[in-house]
């Protein structure tokens, strides 16, 4: 069992950053690929990024890359996500999850999730 816990949101003008953290705890997560997702009122929870247990070629939403950076800390049991040039449609809860095995998109594929934290970009 993995537990997942977020950190690092709030509230940010349009066009600056933020920096999101994963923290996991229960087991290790240097065998577990870890992805982003994130959810404005009304909608579904849609992928962000996605990085393997090895960190190798993260993967991306279209809406974020360039902007967004993913990355991990095996050694502290940390993911992060860096968000650069923060735009009001990036208001959303996030949400750290993690699975056994590749780094996918599909959100149904992920086992563990954490509660979500909430960011707002005011434009």
């Amino acid at each position: 069992q993995v537990q997942l816990v977020e950190s690092g949101g709030g509230l940010v003008q349009a066009g600056g950053s933020l920096r999101l953290s994963c923290a996991a705890s229960g087991r290790t997560i240097s065998s577990y690929s870890i992805g982003w997702f994130r959810q404005a009122p009304g909608k579904e929870r849609d992928f962000v990024a996605a990085i393997s247990w090895i960190g190798a070629s993260p993967y991306y939403a279209d809406s974020v890359k360039g902007r967004f950076t993913i990355s991990r800390d095996n050694a502290k049991n940390m993911v992060y996500l860096q968000m650069n040039s923060l735009k009001s449609e990036d208001t959303a809860v996030y949400y750290c999850a993690a699975r056994s095995g590749s780094a996918v998109t599909i959100t149904k594929a992920y086992d563990y999730w954490g509660q979500g934290i909430q960011v707002t970009v005011s434009s």
